[in-house]
């Protein structure tokens, strides 16, 4: 109990915070105890602070990269292909989350599409070398990424600033009308063998985790655990995903006072 207080009044004291001296809004009052404004600006604290947290990401691509090498080796019918998430995957969006927390909201297409436009998010560490690895020994990178049309110039635009290899209208296969990844991992199989794939999402993996409860996707993850590590490269996430609208069983129309009780309802304390 002590220390669900202690947490309490940590974010409630880092939400209430005055304008800083380099002009930056913090949360406003009417958010306060918000679960959610707070935790996604919890989580990139951790993300922009935290050095594990770019350890964890070093070690991914150190993996993805041991296994490009195992798979080079083989003998392959088809051009090999990597296909690869971008937002938290290896792009990050940390900065996004700390605007709209200061200002008590979360998420929006037109606040988004304003963070992409600008094409300023940074890459992990780890990232560069290994798509650019992976590009010089003959595999194709396709960036199959759930962002919309309207994102698509501005990721290039970030994709082109660091370097990342093809950074492309062809390679960057933007969301059309459905969030499911798979219609266009499934064409991109006609023409190649996807060897890896990477992601901050289980659903940048396999159908087996669109839209599932809590309990498949755990199932599910338990079903595939020797892919982990093998073909499914997983990237940590702790802001935003499927996790948190399986914990909402995907409705969308919860209020803020609904959201805190499931939150709360969904944890264990001593």
């Amino acid at each position: 109990m002590l220390k669900k207080t202690f947490l309490l009044a940590a974010l409630i004291s880092l939400a209430a915070c005055k304008t800083s001296s380099t002009g930056h809004t913090n949360i406003n009052a009417q958010s306060l105890h918000n679960i959610e404004v707070n935790g996604k600006l919890y989580a990139a604290v951790f993300q922009q602070n935290a050095a594990e947290y770019q350890a964890l990401a070093a070690q991914a691509f150190n993996i993805a990269t041991l296994r490009i090498n195992e798979i080079l080796q083989q003998n392959h019918d088809k051009p090999l292909a990597i296909v690869t998430d971008v937002d938290e995957t290896f792009l990050d969006n940390s900065p996004y989350a700390v605007e709209m927390a200061r200002q008590g909201k979360v998420f929006s297409e037109d606040t988004w599409n304003e963070w992409t436009s600008k094409g300023e998010a940074k890459p992990l560490l780890g990232s560069i070398e290994f798509f650019n690895y992976a590009a010089k020994n003959g595999i194709e990178v396709y960036y199959i990424t759930n962002r919309n049309e309207n994102d698509k110039k501005g990721t290039i635009a970030n994709l082109k600033r660091y370097n990342f290899p093809y950074a492309d209208e062809k390679h960057v296969i933007v969301r059309s009308t459905e969030s499911s990844k798979e219609t266009r991992r499934q064409k991109l199989s006609e023409t190649h063998e996807i060897i890896l794939l990477l992601g901050d999402n289980l659903s940048d993996f396999s159908t087996a985790f669109d839209k599932k409860t809590q309990a498949e996707r755990l199932e599910n993850v338990k079903a595939n655990q020797d892919l982990f590590g093998k073909k499914f490269i997983v990237l940590p996430n702790t802001g935003y995903g499927d996790w948190e609208s399986a914990l909402f069983q995907y409705n969308n129309k919860l209020s803020n006072e609904e959201k805190d009780k499931i939150y709360n309802n969904s944890v264990k304390g001593f």
